[in-house]
């Protein structure tokens, strides 16, 4: 029987990271092989997603407070950069929800009691009361959604109806969960027409949680009640259901596997995940992680572990990662939004992908340190575009790569996709190293059997023909911390009107005929046109 394809990415990564740190050499060859045979896992079609939450202004982390009207409440939808950003994505997928989620009413219906704005409250839950969605804030939302053909997650408060356990510190919460104001939102919304592809159950609940949990016994009961309220609520409407997710928390193997045994076949779509594997966003070592392979690749077994979960115990189902932004509590102040958060971001859509996962939602698109769009101008910080890249040139289909070189090879990381809704095949390049440039050949293995075989350079040709198209990202001035970012020598920079620039690509005629370089601290995305790939038939 064929190994898994976590466990191949696995071994391929104990065999790369023999090798000590990054040579001073001015480039190094490099072999990239791609399995073109067969795919190893399959994205969603949406798989980019970008969060909105619920912090007010007055959120604050290490004396900063980086949210500003970045609310899912107070944001301003009608700001050209920020509808022509979501627009350039054609269908981007966004989750409301985050750490306040537990603590929100939907003003709709008959079964709330008070519904006020947020506001601080030492003891309270993350220190804030509880707060308030007005229907016509909901309105406006889905005004802003339809108009830039958003595909939108919602995360609802799970919370609601339960009451703390007793005990002097205890962060459980016990009792079943109230659905009813959750059906009366779902009820307007599906009144109005609008469209929710999926609705999430809670907020880092599971296990340990943050700061409340449940048990995942229970938690599994409220899940299937609310796929039950899901399906009397859409019952005649026309059209396919929308998706049931849920614990949207920090993985932890046994309690997952609990809760999708107690909620039973078919009633979770998506089991969905959080991921901040950089730690926090003071850490004066943020920076370093980033471009550090050895670090990077710990995350890993997070997500083997997670696909093994899923596989195991809800079939099916499917893994999501339904919130990372790096670094935790808002992210790193002049790190997180800047170039060098694209190595660890699309190291991440890389990796994540590897290992099965349908969704990946980053946090966030607007507010705090880690944002795509700058929290106050709205103008696309250097993660936007690596996001962008991704969403137009990766398609669902996931190809095994295996790269070959001299000692710096665990500095270059690389991922393949069948190109999306196009011909060919799209590698991306990541070059952590701060010193030595790579020249890339590529190669495309017909392999069934893994590990892949040795190629020679003249076998590319056989699969791998037509052109090549290449994106190169660096940073300006080669400023890792610069928010500014040049695809292929040019800097990227909004229109007069707030227009998402064009992204073209520089034109290579010979496909993998001739290697491509790679400089220090780069990315790559390159589309080959002709890659013979029979997973992408």
């Amino acid at each position: 029987m064929a190994a898994p394809a976590g466990a191949i990415f696995l071994c391929a990564l104990a065999i790369i990271l023999l090798f000590p740190g990054p040579s001073a050499a001015a480039g190094e060859k490099a072999t990239v092989s791609v399995r073109a045979v067969t795919a190893i896992s399959h994205t969603d079609d949406n798989f980019i997603c970008a969060t909105l939450d619920w912090w007010p202004k007055d959120k604050c982390n290490y004396g900063m407070c980086p949210w500003h009207d970045s609310s899912i409440l107070n944001l301003d939808l009608y700001n050209p950069i920020l509808v022509n950003a979501v627009k350039a994505f054609k269908s981007l997928r966004i989750r409301l929800g985050g750490s306040m989620q537990d603590q929100v009413t939907y003003k709709v219906g008959k079964h709330y009691d008070d519904c006020h704005n947020f506001r601080r409250e030492d003891g309270r839950l993350f220190g804030f009361t509880d707060g308030c969605l007005p229907m016509n804030r909901w309105d406006e939302l889905n005004i802003f959604f339809r108009r830039t053909n958003t595909t939108v997650t919602f995360g609802l408060n799970a919370l609601r109806g339960r009451r703390k356990a007793p005990g002097n510190g205890s962060t459980l919460h016990v009792g079943g969960w109230d659905g009813r104001n959750a059906r009366d939102l779902m009820r307007y919304t599906v009144g109005k027409g609008y469209r929710v592809e999926s609705w999430e159950l809670g907020n880092e609940l599971c296990a340990g949680g943050v700061e409340a949990k449940v048990k995942a016994a229970q938690y599994g009961k409220d899940v299937l009640r609310l796929r039950r309220i899901v399906e009397r609520v859409y019952d005649g409407t026309g059209g396919r259901l929308p998706k049931v997710l849920a614990p949207g928390g920090f993985y932890d193997g046994p309690w997952f596997s609990e809760m999708l045994r107690v909620s039973g076949p078919g009633v979770v779509d998506g089991v969905t995940h959080h991921i901040y594997n950089l730690g926090s966003g003071k850490d004066k070592d943020l920076i370093n992680k980033m471009q550090d392979p050895f670090y990077l690749d710990k995350v890993a077994q997070t997500f083997s572990d997670m696909e093994a979960t899923v596989r195991e115990s809800g079939p099916w189902s499917s893994p999501w990662v339904g919130e990372s932004g790096g670094a935790y509590n808002s992210g790193g102040k002049d790190v997180s939004d800047r170039f060098a958060d694209s190595f660890w971001y699309l190291d991440q859509l890389g990796m994540s992908s590897v290992f099965g996962t349908k969704v990946y939602c980053r946090q966030a698109l607007v507010g705090g340190n880690y944002c795509l769009l700058n929290t106050t101008t709205l103008a696309p910080n250097p993660d936007y575009y690596s996001a962008l890249l991704w969403d137009r040139l990766m398609g669902p289909g996931v190809l095994q790569t295996a790269t070959t070189g001299g000692a710096t090879s665990p500095y270059l990381r690389s991922y393949a996709h069948c190109s999306k809704q196009k011909p060919g095949v799209t590698v991306l390049l990541i070059n952590l190293s701060n010193s030595t440039a790579f020249n890339v050949t590529v190669a495309g293995d017909m392999d069934l059997h893994p590990p892949p075989r040795k190629l020679l350079e003249a076998d590319a040709g056989a699969v791998c023909g037509g052109q090549r198209e290449e994106y190169h990202l660096r940073p300006e001035g080669g400023d890792i911390q610069s928010s500014v970012v040049l695809l292929n020598g040019e800097p990227l920079a909004l229109g007069p009107c707030g227009q998402i620039p064009e992204l073209r690509p520089a034109v290579v005629a010979d496909g993998c005929a001739s290697p491509l370089r790679v400089e220090p601290h780069s990315i790559a995305f390159v589309r080959f046109t002709g890659f013979k790939a029979p997973a992408c038939a």
